[in-house]
């Protein structure tokens, strides 16, 4: 049925939340009608190229939401916007809010609320006359009591809010209400389902019996301009996940009148004027009776299931309701233009997909309407009670809906998908279960989590670029501080860097701790590029970064946090090294300015922070000759600066670094890098203090460093490398890291220390050794990703958390 898209030309419409991928189609069609669209969303998103512009706010705060509008049209005057739309169930509550403000079109919050609060909705039907079953909300163990004495049996207990049947639950009898009342309230989460960010209420209602249909209705000044009705197939109860529908609906006209004039003395008695509208409904043999109304238009495939059977615009009317632009009533012809089957592509059992395959004639197939498959190989997917979801749908149309029927039975053939069930390695999917919802299946977020690491297991390394990839670093705004700038660098420059190649990267900033955890948490990555030398400005909270990682089950690159907070402790380092055998010079330390220090130490002497990095608290006169400088510099270090004093003995003579990537028996030692100092001045030390790296020093522009080494003596070079492969493991770096070693005049290595997260930005130690050996900076970072899979792969839970065997 053609429409005129023209009043639309060069409008500008708000849509509040642009919901997930699958929505794309939306956002395309509004463009396609020439509105110019101002997206309010808690980032950009997939949606960039059908958006004008963005009003990025966290859309669960109402309130800082609808400032964040009002901000938008205080400093965009140019900018009228013509109405407003929501077509995701999360922000519905929202848009009336904001549609209430502005006194738009569109319906009012109170109105919203009842119909989206389910047992609101409920209390409406009753006071108002309308048809509902016996309902009540559970909140204890008094009303699940109450239920029980007072309910017919069997009941469905759902979530106040949410939506696409997620955690709606049938219970056939009072022994299962506890435990499915017990499963449904430790599930919720938005995290299978959005929608739910409005409350976690359950209520229990008696069951309806009878055809279930939808009702997709245009609502215009108080005047249902459009309506047709879809019929769902039934269901594989006690869950309700949606199997699949057919329209046009093949119940009785009679019914179908019955069903609609219900639907609208509804949408009337709740005061509904405008909107597009998805409209819940059960055809019994005593009347027809609301299940839900949802005030937006419906999801998934409703849209273009209405287009092929009736071909009515749902997007289009709905934005033309929203702007006030009239649309005549839209009369639909005795016959449809086809008639369509659709069904969702449902797994029998939770996993990772591991295999898709479509055949190609599908595309071209006349009698196929649409296609989606919302998800590709290697990701999870969750069925009950683990989750709701499916993989996709077909539509598939016919003359009749017994030839679309049998279509579809031959059409469905030419797909196949093949779900792998979790790792064996993994604890997922080995506890007992008395039954679908016994404890051990409620865990559902560190089943979501854990899907992260699967899929990292099942990933093949051809498909690397394929990853969502998440760059956990710091973000520093103050120009003049150099170190807090090569901080910032090293997290822009990979992300760049990965971009180029392909990868879809998101940057996190670890300086904003709440917001960063919340974001791991909402934002769908499968790896973190750990480069996060800060938290709370302070270095020694670094291993924490990779604690939050491993808490959030989000595979990521680097060392564990016991080898980072291990290596952060210099003294601790020491013990380790002594008591392995590893050559360091020798060393004593004090956490006061009463202790102790060894009179078996030679001078000179260094005197170094035991917990600092980038060589903070190192100077020139760091390296004393007497008691009185060892004073002076501990003095300094304890007191001062508050950390605990490493000494070592001074060895003179050239340093080396030691990259090495890798883990276990894929370890490659790279080039070495050798500095050598003999062209300094005299007066200075011959080490890499504080000036040296974060000042414009040119003594130390006399340091040679030599990528690799001229001249060097090959048995030398060897048992540097071995003492390196030996500190790398003891320590049990991972991925990646650089072993730092002085070279004395006798040819003797000693160990100074190792940095399991050296920085490796453009033009850094380690990077430069590989680019050696013909890596370029983004061969690099995908070698540190690729040692970084395959430590996931084939190993148990938090196995790279375990102490090194040696």
């Amino acid at each position: 049925m053609k429409t005129d898209p023209l009043p639309l030309l060069g409008k500008t419409i708000l849509v509040v939340n642009t919901g997930s991928i699958k929505k794309r189609f939306i956002l395309q069609r509004l463009k396609k009608l020439g509105l110019n669209t101002v997206v309010v969303n808690k980032e950009k998103n997939w949606a960039q190229p059908y958006v004008d512009h963005w009003i990025l706010v966290n859309t669960d705060d109402h309130q800082e939401s609808l400032s964040a509008v009002k901000s938008f049209l205080k400093n965009n005057k140019n900018i009228k916007i013509d109405g407003a739309v929501t077509f995701w169930e999360d922000d519905v509550l929202l848009t009336s809010k904001i549609t209430d403000h502005f006194r738009w079109i569109g319906i009012p919050y109170e109105i919203a609320k009842n119909a989206r609060n389910k047992f609101l909705f409920r209390d409406f039907c009753k006071n108002n006359n309308l048809p509902s079953p016996k309902y009540k909300l559970i909140k204890n163990e008094r009303d699940l009591k109450t239920v029980k004495e007072d309910f017919k049996f069997p009941l469905v207990v759902k979530p106040v809010y949410g939506s696409s049947s997620a955690y709606v639950v049938k219970v056939e009898d009072k022994d299962e209400l506890d435990r499915i009342y017990n499963y449904i309230k430790t599930n919720l989460t938005t995290e299978v389902e959005s929608a739910l960010h409005d409350g976690g209420d359950i209520i229990a209602e008696e069951y309806i019996d009878g055809d279930e249909v939808d009702m997709d209705i245009l609502v215009q000044n108080g005047k249902a301009k459009y309506y047709s009705i879809t019929d769902n197939f039934k269901t594989e109860e006690p869950f309700f996940v949606e199997v699949g529908e057919s329209i046009p609906s093949s119940l009785p006209i009679s019914r179908q009148e019955e069903l609609f004039e219900m639907a609208e003395e509804t949408l009337e008695k709740l005061g509904v004027q405008n909107g597009c509208i998805h409209f819940e409904a059960k055809s019994t043999k005593n009347g027809s009776v609301p299940i839900e109304v949802n005030l937006r238009m419906g999801g998934d495939e409703v849209y273009s299931i209405v287009k092929g059977a009736w071909g009515v615009d749902l997007v289009e009317n709905a934005a033309k309701i929203a702007m006030g632009i009239h649309i005549p009533k839209i009369k639909r012809p005795e016959q449809p233009k086809k008639c369509i089957i659709g069904q969702y592509f449902l797994p029998d059992h939770s996993g990772i997909i591991s295999k898709i395959d479509i055949d190609d004639s599908l595309k071209h197939n006349k009698e196929v309407e649409d296609l989606e498959i919302q998800k590709k190989i290697g990701d999870p997917v969750f069925v009950p009670p683990e989750g709701f979801e499916s993989l996709g749908w077909i539509t598939v149309s016919g003359e009749t809906l017994v030839d679309a029927r049998n279509n579809m039975n031959e059409l469905i053939k030419k797909v196949h998908f093949d779900i792998a069930k979790f790792h064996q390695a993994s604890s997922i999917g080995k506890t007992v279960r008395k039954n679908h919802f016994s404890p051990a299946a409620i865990n559902k977020n560190l089943l979501i989590r854990s899907a992260k690491i699967q899929k990292i297991r099942q990933l093949s390394l051809k498909n690397q670029r394929n990853l969502s990839i998440g760059i956990a670093c710091n973000l520093f705004d103050d120009g003049g501080d150099l170190v807090h700038s090569g901080l910032t660098t090293v997290g822009k420059n990979i992300e760049t860097t990965l971009k180029e190649l392909g990868y879809n990267v998101i940057f996190f900033d670890f300086n904003k701790m709440p917001d960063t955890f919340y974001e791991l948490q909402k934002i769908n990555v499968d790896f973190v590029f750990n480069v996060c030398e800060r938290i709370n400005n302070s270095s020694l909270l670094e291993p924490h970064a990779a604690s939050v990682l491993d808490i959030l089950q989000i595979p990521y690159s680097g060392s564990n946090p016991f080898t980072l907070a291990l290596c952060i402790d210099k003294i601790r380092v020491k013990k380790l090294f002594t008591f392995h055998g590893i050559p360091t010079p020798k060393w004593d330390y004090a956490y006061t300015m009463e202790d102790d220090i060894s009179d078996a130490l030679k001078y000179p002497i260094i005197v170094k922070p035991a917990n600092t990095d980038n060589s903070i608290g190192i100077s020139n006169d760091s390296v004393v000759t007497n008691k009185k400088a060892l004073i002076k510099q501990m003095e300094k270090i304890i007191v001062e600066i508050g950390s605990p004093a490493l000494l070592e003995e001074y060895i003179e003579g050239d340093e080396y670094d030691v990259s090495i990537l890798g883990n276990d028996d894929d370890l490659r030692v790279l080039p070495l890098s050798r500095s050598v100092f003999s062209k300094m001045p005299e007066g200075y030390w011959h080490i890499y203090p504080f000036n040296s790296k974060w000042v414009d020093d040119p003594v130390y522009k006399t340091i040679m460093v030599q990528r690799p080494p001229k001249n060097m003596n090959k048995k030398l070079a060897s048992l540097i490398t071995e003492i390196a492969i030996d500190t790398y493991n003891i320590l049990g770096c991972h991925d990646y890291g650089r072993v730092e070693v002085r070279v004395d005049k006798n040819n003797n290595p000693y160990v100074l220390e190792l940095n399991p997260n050296p920085s490796i930005n453009i033009g850094d130690c380690v990077p430069s050794v590989a680019k050696l050996l013909g890596m370029e900076y983004g061969d690099f970072l995908e070698e540190i990703i690729r040692h970084a899979i395959e430590r996931y792969k084939n190993k148990p839970p938090y196995y790279h958390l375990q102490a090194n065997i040696i």
